[in-house]
């Protein structure tokens, strides 16, 4: 099976001139956790996550009109529609993420896949095996303790 299988085709996104206020709409709207950041084109440039928004946002006392391009996460793991869905699995264990942008030829975001995904594909060894990986205390924490 390849993500183009599973994954949430045309994601909703926004570009890094969005505020936080936006792009939490844009999540509540589309009942997810993440947005993938555009550029002009639809190239990916990064992924504002919920997370995102609570730690640089709220926890730091910024408006909601704080642009997503401040906050944003740059450094994107990415997988492609042929990955194999075992593949993107392993990506998203050995990177600790929920969620993973999919990008086509043009490095254009055309789907994202997240754990529910992986968990609606019928895969449960994978699934509790995804979470398990994941859910990994991570040692690269900034000073709150948050991010």
């Amino acid at each position: 099976m390849h993500v183009k299988d599973i994954m949430t085709k045309n994601p909703a996104c926004c570009d890094e001139n969005a505020s936080a206020q936006d792009a939490a709409k844009l999540m509540v709207g589309n009942d997810c956790g993440e947005i993938p950041v555009v550029d002009g084109e639809g190239g990916l440039v990064g992924v504002v996550t919920d997370r995102d928004i609570c730690c640089r946002v709220v926890a730091e006392g910024k408006s909601p009109d704080t642009p997503v391009g401040d906050i944003m996460t740059r450094s994107v793991v990415t997988v492609t529609p042929d990955t194999e869905v075992d593949a993107c699995c392993s990506t998203m264990e050995s990177n600790q993420v929920r969620r993973v942008p999919v990008i086509d030829d043009e490095g254009n975001c055309c789907g994202m896949v997240s754990q529910a995904d992986i968990a609606r594909s019928g895969a449960d060894a994978k699934t509790a095996e995804l979470v398990e990986e994941i859910s990994k205390p991570s040692q690269e924490k900034d000073s709150s303790g948050c991010c």
